[in-house]
């Protein structure tokens, strides 16, 4: 049977389960952790819930969270799932937010997922908020018009990188090897060694051989620290 790569995720079942897989990757809310939930996958969906919704709580924080994160974040699959989101919202969203980090070029091609006119967060008063206040630096000339009064940004609301790097594995094999697939497969296959290549594929999003070469690299890790021991005991 041919392998098919997994790239559509599956939303979490309710509210709750969101709110928990946001505490996953460190937003400060109220709210049991999920287990090391998949990182893009919790930030489109808390993206989705922030400007569908008009949850401004979720979209506050969200952006405080890109702003620190943002160099971990994996691009490649970010920008994907961001063109294949039906909403002209959602989109303009991460277009204006891929356009404040545009010194990360990897950032690029997210910067042109949404082509049309602008969008204002707020459904209503949104111009006369504008004007009252201002526009909120971090979206200025972008997209999304954004008033200055309308998303708190208090990085206590966020876990910083060290904290977040001990409870999230795949979060950590980014810090370590850079926000790629074959992070995210390592730590899959560090949680679960007996995986098959085209489980763990589908599990981490990633391609059937980029698993295979991680499932060999794993395996001669482990060789090599089990002779090293061997080694080491016999002295």
């Amino acid at each position: 049977m041919a392998f098919n790569r997994a790239m559509v995720p599956i939303a979490p079942a309710g509210p709750n389960a969101l709110t928990s897989a946001m505490v996953g990757i460190g937003m400060n809310f109220a709210a049991p952790a999920a287990s090391e939930p998949n990182i893009e996958d919790t930030l489109l969906f808390a993206s989705v819930e922030g400007m569908q919704n008009a949850d401004l709580r979720v979209l506050a924080v969200l952006v405080t969270w890109f702003g620190i994160h943002a160099p971990y974040v994996n691009a490649d699959r970010l920008t994907k799932l961001v063109a294949a989101e039906k909403s002209d919202r959602v989109r303009a969203f991460w277009s204006a937010l891929a356009r404040w980090q545009a010194k990360d070029r990897r950032f690029n091609r997210l910067a042109n997922v949404h082509s049309g006119p602008g969008v204002d967060l707020l459904t209503t008063g949104n111009a006369f908020q504008m004007r009252r206040h201002g526009e909120d630096a971090r979206f200025a000339g972008g997209p999304l018009s954004v008033p200055a009064n309308v998303l708190r940004d208090r990085p206590a609301d966020v876990l910083p990188s060290g904290r977040l790097a001990r409870r999230h594995r795949a979060y950590r094999w980014r810090v370590i090897i850079g926000p790629s697939y074959r992070a995210d497969l390592w730590a899959a296959l560090e949680r679960e060694p007996s995986l098959s290549t085209a489980m763990l594929a589908r599990k981490a999003y990633g391609s059937f051989a980029t698993a295979w070469h991680v499932r060999r690299d794993f395996a001669l890790l482990a060789d090599v620290t089990k002779r090293a021991l061997a080694t080491k005991r016999i002295k």
